[in-house]
């Protein structure tokens, strides 16, 4: 399992999102550009200690990621979606992809997607801060695939 960010906008995001995948033994693909100076020091700050203990792979373009990412379904999570998450049967091997925070994804990556999954919400609101919607789907998926049995208590 993996969590990737497709050129997020808000480095809190992406701090959070290092987070989770450090805490979760998760790696995170990093698709830039970011709608922000991508450097250590920076991604280090939004990620406070936990920067050395994720597995942190950064993509110069969608093109790099598409060419060089790991073996396994591509699950893009948008409100566009057809299929609620909690439907969804996750297999271990599966990228989550979560869009950039002012945009989503563009036509060509929701194309790209082997499955597109939605967060049901309630009526008249938008959607879910991506950090939040990423934690969300990827421990479903953890439990589903006996993901958490690797973890420590």
């Amino acid at each position: 399992m993996r969590l990737a960010l497709f050129e997020p906008d808000i480095p809190q995001n992406l701090g959070a999102c290092i987070r989770l995948s450090a805490c979760l033994g998760l790696p995170l693909d990093l698709i830039e550009p970011c709608g922000f100076p991508v450097d250590d020091r920076r991604m280090r700050r939004a990620a406070m200690d936990y920067f050395d203990r994720a597995t942190l792979v950064r993509h110069a373009s969608w093109a790099a990621f598409r060419r060089d990412r790991a073996p396994g379904r591509l699950v893009l999570l948008t409100t566009l979606g057809a299929v609620p998450f909690p439907d969804v049967a996750f297999r271990p091997d599966d990228t989550l992809l979560v869009g950039r925070e002012s945009a989503g994804v563009p036509a060509e990556v929701h194309e790209a997607a082997d499955l597109r999954l939605r967060i049901p919400l309630q009526p008249g609101v938008r959607s879910l801060n991506v950090a939040l919607a990423a934690a969300m789907v990827v421990s479903e998926a953890l439990r589903q695939t006996s993901g958490y049995d690797a973890l420590a208590d």
